[in-house]
């Protein structure tokens, strides 16, 4: 979706919290993936979202980490992952379901083309998109 709609709509990653930690409710790792603890400072979840978009292959998309005191899971109930759309006026005008089982990219796409108008095109360069740096930011 990045790659579609990237040049015509923000995308961001907000990195909340590590939802496999090894001391939280359900414990995951091994099989190549990283066996973590739950961050205990913002530098450790700055270093563990760093592996978890590298993991994923979302490095080019550009990214901010929740602060220590999860103001934004908190705000946006985000825990263990979801999709949000705002739309140009501010407003929320999608969100999903809880992940992994309300993790609907379909209905992420049809609120992005409804929120772009009848009328959208999609915007296209030509060229290969530059991959972005992630902005890690705990405020």
């Amino acid at each position: 979706m990045y790659r579609t709609y990237g040049n015509d709509v923000q995308f961001y990653i907000v990195y909340i919290r590590e939802a496999h930690a090894l001391d939280s409710r359900s414990p995951m790792g091994g099989d190549g993936n990283p066996m973590i603890e739950d961050p205990v400072t913002l530098d450790e979840r700055n270093k563990v979202a760093q592996v978890c978009l590298t993991k994923l292959e979302l490095e080019m998309i550009p990214a901010l980490v929740d602060d220590m005191d999860d103001t934004a899971n908190n705000a946006y109930a985000a825990w263990p992952d979801r999709f949000y759309l705002v739309g140009r006026d501010g407003t929320i005008v999608y969100h999903g379901g809880r992940g992994p089982f309300g993790f609907l990219p379909d209905e992420l796409e049809q609120a992005i083309l409804k929120e772009l108008g009848p009328d959208y095109v999609p915007t296209d360069s030509g060229e290969e998109k530059p991959e972005m740096e992630n902005i890690f930011d705990g405020s």
